[in-house]
């Protein structure tokens, strides 16, 4: 007979034997589309020659539209934009400014609807060296005219960020942040925004913090998505908000998760919205439906720490394409009707390191990506098939 000591070392002989022979199998990769990029040349606007920076791009009632600014050599920057009707022809915009911070702005947070197009730029500067937002607007020819609005509308003590803005049926909408937690600020015609901030459960409270990432038109009115980080533990939820005039909001939680998650952007996909944020160590997706959140699905991965985003989303025939960093590289991710998540092929090397940038657009079998690496900045586009594979 067998010691006890002998049987466990046994056991455990056959544990490790069968470990070897009979070892789980390790998960595929995920499929990789390969679309064949075309890189664009965009045209200098009027002044002089610059470096260019790219931050955003979208597609409007079948105009498209990048933006960013021209740095000189001593790094003092310009805003600039391009609109194009078939995403291939481009030509720039004309810029108004009035205000110091006018003429240096960045173009980093494209809005529209219908004919209108809206912006939002910042340069850093003042005593503290924080961003100095400036808000635009103009038509889809330009010219694009700046916004003046008082410090505090924007700035002041209580700041943190505006995010980005939309424009729907009920007006026009920015989504962002104040000390008290999420805000929003609106306007009926993109040539004033005021804002509201400590609005009811928009804002934190004893629950936790909560933070605004994008906001986007629906039926109903506004749809707000963010974060909320809980009061009583280390951790973030993926939060939304709806309104149906932006003065009143009822929030509306992700499913429950012990994993780190949030909404980053969020967009309409065959009628339905869709968020797409971080969900743990890798990215997520939900589907809003029946007045809740569904799963949509999973992908990608994440390095360690806060270093991971969603950089941008757009709808195109092929599905909703997502731009991510993981931390290190810029990477496209699809969301196909028939294959769930899939990898797509970038057109280069993104690499996602200090003011680095990226974006997509997408409008029928049309995909554009922008982005910069802080030394020099691309457009490349790709016609994508609804059907792939």
């Amino acid at each position: 007979m067998l010691s006890g000591r002998r049987t466990v070392a046994l056991l455990l002989l056959v544990a490790l034997a069968g470990g070897c022979t009979a070892a789980a199998p390790s998960p595929m990769p995920a499929p990789e589309l390969r679309p064949s990029w075309r890189e664009l040349t965009l045209p200098a606007p009027p002044g002089p020659a610059g470096r260019l920076v790219l931050r955003d791009a979208t597609v409007c009632d079948g105009r498209w539209y990048v933006s960013g600014a021209l740095a000189d050599p001593a790094g003092v920057t310009r805003p600039v934009a391009w609109t194009s009707a078939d995403g291939q022809t481009w030509r720039s915009l004309e810029f108004l400014g009035t205000s110091y911070y006018g003429e240096r702005a960045v173009i980093y947070a494209l809005g529209c609807r219908g004919d209108r197009i809206a912006m939002l730029g910042a340069r850093s500067g003042g005593a503290h060296g924080n961003p100095r937002v400036t808000q635009w607007y103009g038509g889809p020819d330009g010219p694009l005219h700046e916004v003046i609005a008082g410090f505090q509308l924007y700035g002041g003590p209580d700041a943190v960020n505006t995010a980005r803005l939309a424009g729907g049926p009920r007006g026009w909408a920015i989504a962002g942040n104040r000390l008290a937690g999420a805000a929003v600020w609106l306007s009926p015609d993109a040539t004033g925004f005021a804002i509201r901030e400590g609005l009811p459960e928009l804002a934190g409270d004893a629950r936790g913090e909560t933070m605004a990432y994008d906001v986007l038109p629906v039926p109903d009115g506004w749809l707000m998505v963010g974060a909320l980080s809980p009061a009583d533990r280390i951790d973030r939820d993926a939060m939304a908000w709806t309104s149906p005039d932006g003065e009143r909001w009822t929030r509306l939680p992700a499913p429950a998760s012990p994993a780190y998650e949030q909404f980053d952007r969020v967009a309409v996909v065959a009628g339905t919205p869709h968020a797409v944020g971080l969900r743990g160590d890798r990215f997520g997706a939900w589907r809003l439906a029946d007045g809740g959140w569904a799963d949509a699905g999973a992908f990608g991965s994440t390095r360690p720490g806060p270093v991971a985003w969603v950089a941008g989303v757009a709808v195109a025939d092929a599905g909703l394409l997502a731009a991510v960093s993981d931390g290190e590289m810029y990477r496209l991710w699809l969301m196909s009707p028939d294959q769930g998540w899939v990898s797509v092929a970038t057109p280069a090397p993104l690499r996602a390191a200090g003011v680095s940038a990226a974006g997509v657009a997408g409008a029928g079998g049309r995909v554009l990506v922008i982005a910069d690496d802080g030394s020099g900045a691309h457009v490349w586009i790709t016609d994508l098939p609804a059907k792939h594979g």
